[in-house]
């Protein structure tokens, strides 16, 4: 349930961070800042949407949302994109698409922490990703679907 989400939550750490505003075309200036913010994000339930609220020195937003629809979101670096946002399992889902790019966040609780893991892709950066990070794929299960689809034709 999102109830096990809502509260306030402050970061403490963070790895990565520059990396993925780099690749986002952020500024250096801008990245700079973002590295030494320490935001407070804050979440919570109101009827049937969530409102999730992040606050820091360098900016304020806000979102509100019902699970699993679109809806237009405009992120701290000023990125107009289309977000939606699901529940899955214990993980809340959020992916923003915006000019053919997507990221994904996902936040789960562990040991009474929230953890985020944000994932940035651009359709071919994703393929390539896929196989430098030796992905295993069956083959065995590809031959038998290559093999069903020759015997249906």
């Amino acid at each position: 349930m999102v109830d096990a989400f809502c509260g306030t939550w402050k970061l403490v750490s963070s790895e990565n961070f520059d990396e993925y505003m780099k690749a986002l075309g952020v500024g250096f200036a801008t990245r700079q800042v973002g590295n030494v913010t320490k935001p407070t994000l804050i979440i919570s339930k109101e009827g049937d949407k969530v409102v999730q609220k992040t606050q820091s020195t360098f900016k304020n937003t806000e979102i509100s949302f019902k699970l699993g629809e679109e809806f237009d979101e405009t992120t701290v670096d000023d990125r107009h994109c289309k977000s939606t946002v699901v529940l899955d399992g214990d993980q809340l889902v959020h992916v923003q698409k915006w000019d053919g790019k997507e990221t994904i966040f996902v936040r789960e609780i562990k040991d009474g922490k929230m953890v985020m893991v944000r994932l940035f892709t651009v359709q071919y950066i994703l393929k390539t990703v896929l196989v430098r990070t030796s992905w295993t794929i069956n083959t065995t299960a590809l031959y038998d679907i290559h093999k069903e689809y020759l015997i249906n034709c």
